[in-house]
């Protein structure tokens, strides 16, 4: 009897239960993937959000920097020639001393002093403000540095040397601000 009821009892059995557990695990293994591809979404939501906010604050940084950049240009270029200025101040105060003993002078060589001494001092605060003159007279003639708007034959002074300075040229530090126009010898 017990072999007649274990077929009975493999009739009742239900045909789909087999097919329903042989799933089941399926099922698990696919909502198992679904989860982790969830949280994995939600990572990735959270990481898009964090980079998010990282570039509208490097942004904002960024446009701050570019706005004080500005300012401080603006600054600059305001108030760039104040050091220079503070430098020639005493010239000018020299200048109005000077101004005032002439009126009471009748001698030349006397004013000629006074003139000297206020060209020295407006040359000493333009040295000290980074100027200087360029040297030309004697000097072999350079094309960065001089402008030859005269050029005389002679046989006293080798071929491209300056002989004579029309205009005094000046310098800023390294760069040029006006070249010094000069005659330049030139063979017979």
């Amino acid at each position: 009897m017990s072999k007649h009821k274990d077929k009975h009892e493999e009739k009742d059995v239900n045909p789909f239960a087999k097919d329903i557990q042989t799933e089941l695990p399926n099922m698990e293994e696919q909502n198992s993937v679904e989860k982790q591809e969830e949280n994995s979404a939600q990572t990735s939501n959270k990481e898009y959000e964090e980079l998010k906010n990282q570039y509208v604050r490097l942004a904002a940084d960024f446009d701050n920097f570019r706005k004080r950049q500005a300012q401080e240009r603006e600054s600059l270029l305001k108030y760039g020639a104040e050091s220079t200025l503070k430098l020639l101040l005493p010239v000018l105060d020299t200048y109005n001393r000077g101004k005032k003993a002439c009126e009471e002078m009748d001698d030349a060589a006397q004013l000629r002093e006074n003139y000297d001494i206020i060209f020295k001092q407006l040359f000493d605060a333009l040295d000290k403000a980074g100027l200087k003159k360029i040297e030309t007279v004697g000097q072999t003639f350079d094309p960065n540095i001089h402008e030859a708007v005269m050029q005389t034959p002679t046989s006293e002074h080798h071929d491209n040397t300056v002989i004579d300075e029309m205009q005094a040229g000046y310098m800023l530090m390294d760069r040029v601000l006006r070249p010094a126009m000069v005659n330049v010898a030139v063979g017979e």
